[in-house]
């Protein structure tokens, strides 16, 4: 199936074709999307009134390998679309806490598999490239994605000399990016809901001919569309809350990349660093420490 197929359109366009039954699920697609997104086949088949295998089939007929691949399609639609409110109410049947907390974890790591499967290596090289030679480097994450920016750019002070974390301060982030150049790198991250500010900031660097490098959760989303290199983490959720934990692994990974690159310099600055930590006490000494 085409990834940039627009299924609403792709239901609309089949549906003459379609049999009775088959109509009864493009119905209740169209009309409840962001929930038929979540249900299986057997369910989704259970409320609508048909069997499983016709809700099968119907995935066929529409030129899908499976119900799996349909739904994978769902996914992307209600990602930028459900609210809240509505990822509430996707979470309101787990009542059993224990099964609950097995579905997250479950969840996270399926996130990172698939991210760690699905990783372009070559996008990821030239990203590590592109960091280490830009002139200026720029880290933007607004909403939830703020918190996947301050510590990549936390880590990145460490290496480089050159990072600022653009942050939702007193200064709006088209001042703290106004004098960006086309030697300057930024590192733009944008997961659903996608904040438009950040969207908006992407697209005013690139009007300046910066490089933009987009972690993201899709190469549909529209930090994709923006980025010269896109990086792909899943964070498909579980209800109301984001799944940031395949963005972090892969940020680690770009972060110990770097590092790697800029061993010997690192390695002098943590030195210094480690006097300094001790001398303030920055860091709490066990016991052992403390007797020497």
């Amino acid at each position: 199936m085409k990834e940039n197929a627009d299924l609403i359109k792709l239901i609309q366009l089949n549906f003459s074709k379609l049999s009775k039954s088959q109509k009864l699920i493009a119905e209740y697609i169209m009309a409840n999307y962001d929930k038929a997104a979540f249900m299986t086949a057997a369910k989704l088949g259970e409320v609508v009134g048909v069997s499983e295998s016709t809700v099968v089939r119907f995935a066929n007929t529409l030129g899908y390998d499976g119900y799996r691949d349909l739904q994978n399609d769902l996914h992307e639609l209600v990602k930028n679309k459900l609210t809240t409110v509505q990822r509430i109410s996707l979470t309101n049947d787990y009542t059993n806490k224990e099964n609950l907390s097995k579905r997250v974890f479950k969840k996270d790591i399926a996130n990172i598999s698939k991210t760690f499967d699905e990783l372009d290596y070559d996008n990821f090289e030239k990203a590590v490239e592109t960091i280490l030679n830009g002139e200026r480097v720029y880290v933007l994450g607004l909403r939830s994605s703020s918190f996947l920016a301050g510590y990549l750019g936390f880590y990145l002070n460490f290496i480089l000399n050159n990072v600022k974390v653009v942050t939702a301060g007193p200064s709006d982030v088209f001042e703290q990016m106004l004098k960006v150049t086309s030697n300057d790198v930024v590192i733009g991250i944008s997961y659903p809901r996608y904040s438009s500010r950040t969207l908006d900031a992407l697209n005013y660097v690139k009007g300046k001919d910066c490089k933009v490098i987009g972690i993201t959760d899709s190469i549909l989303s529209p930090a994709a569309q923006i980025s010269d290199i896109t990086l792909i983490a899943n964070s498909n959720m579980v209800s109301f809350v984001d799944s940031l934990v395949a963005p972090m692994s892969l940020i680690n990974a770009l972060i110990i990349a770097i590092g790697m690159e800029k061993r010997e310099d690192i390695t002098n600055y943590f030195e210094d660093l480690e006097s300094i930590w001790k001398e303030y006490s920055v860091y709490n000494l066990n016991s052992k420490d403390k007797n020497n």
